[in-house]
């Protein structure tokens, strides 16, 4: 019987795949995709996430940037802080789902094209795609078939804010600067990452639904900066409603992880961290037996991503407050590195 039948081979999928063969467990990957799979994302990993994969023996390449700028996307007003432990790295998202997928197959691990389809599970085993394991891992993304087919999914509240979509497009240019800058502009954020000598990638949150040529001309002095692209829509990649919430990340012999385990927002780039993060746990509960423990593991975990980005949000829903948050970040240098480095860690 496996041990860990894992749904989902994107970077979550993928790295609980690669702590559970070195822990020594049978893992089998469900992934009907072709790899390398491509993901609307701002595509920057924080220090604390590059550390943790090559922990995992995962060579991380991609350019190096060593903090976050925060700027006003008309003003041009500019905050700035320097990681205190060593880069990030702007890794295009194939690049990274490639890197991850070589890493697992040197492992042993088996990825099939399947999907997980119905599950079903006992006091003993779980039960998907043909196949029986110990314990399904799920991992297949915001929109969790999984979740949803348990009836794990959270609906939105009645009268909640307007749901965030993100929007990401590659642009040929050298990188003008060694962060990522996140430009502020009405109702939307735009980061820029740098992932390569000629290469930059540009995402935009937005609770509006417009093409990604009318969110990006909310920000003049970025679009200034930009060659023209291609064509309109061409090479966008779009995701969204950001905000899943999930009852539960413990299911019986299911175990949820990455975006499926619930996501508040993209807004403070650390979904990653949080996952890879979160993959170790899970191996670590499910090997001692205790699958249970996972529940608060991942809540402490993602307490500080949490917080910080749910009050974020709160204050970019207020048309006040949101113009504030650059000019603040400026006169507080000190409140605004300590918030960067919390997340980088």
């Amino acid at each position: 019987m496996i041990d860990l039948l894992v749904a989902g081979g994107g970077p979550a999928g993928l790295a609980t795949a690669i702590h559970g063969a070195l822990a020594g467990l049978e893992v089998v990957v469900l992934e009907p995709r072709p790899t390398p799979i491509d993901k609307a994302c701002g595509e920057g990993l924080m220090p604390g996430a590059v550390r943790r994969f090559e922990e995992l023996g995962v060579a991380v390449t991609g350019r190096p940037f060593h903090g976050i700028g925060y700027v006003d996307g008309v003003t041009g007003l500019r905050a700035e802080a320097r990681f205190r432990r060593g880069p990030g790295r702007g890794w295009s998202r194939t690049e990274l789902q490639a890197a991850l997928a070589d890493r697992a197959a040197g492992l042993g691990v088996r990825v099939l094209a399947r999907r997980a389809g119905e599950v079903r599970q006992d006091g003993r085993r779980v039960w998907a795609a043909g196949l029986t394991a110990r314990y399904l891992v799920a991992a297949d993304g915001l929109h969790s078939p999984v979740r949803r087919g348990l009836g794990l999914a959270v609906p939105a509240a009645p009268g909640r804010a307007a749901a965030r979509y993100g929007l990401r497009r590659h642009y040929a240019v050298e990188p003008w600067s060694d962060l990522v800058e996140v430009h502020w502009a009405r109702g939307a954020e735009a980061y820029v990452t740098p992932l390569g000598a000629d290469r930059i990638g540009v995402a935009v949150l937005t609770s509006e639904q417009a093409p990604f040529d009318v969110q990006l001309a909310r920000f003049p002095l970025l679009t200034a900066r930009l060659p023209p692209p291609p064509g309109p829509g061409t090479g966008v990649r779009g995701a969204g409603p950001l905000r899943q919430g999930a009852r539960t990340r413990v299911a019986g012999r299911v175990l949820f992880v990455g975006d499926a385990a619930g996501y508040v927002d993209a807004l403070t780039g650390e979904g990653l961290t949080l996952a890879v993060s979160a993959a170790g746990e899970l191996v670590r509960c499910v090997r001692a037996g205790r699958p249970q423990e996972y529940e608060r593991a991942w809540r402490d975990l993602s307490r500080a991503y949490r917080t910080l980005t749910s009050t974020l949000l709160w204050a970019r829903r207020r048309a006040p407050l949101a113009g504030r948050v650059v000019p603040l970040a400026a006169r507080m240098p000190r409140v605004f590195a300590g918030a960067v480095n919390l997340l980088a860690r």
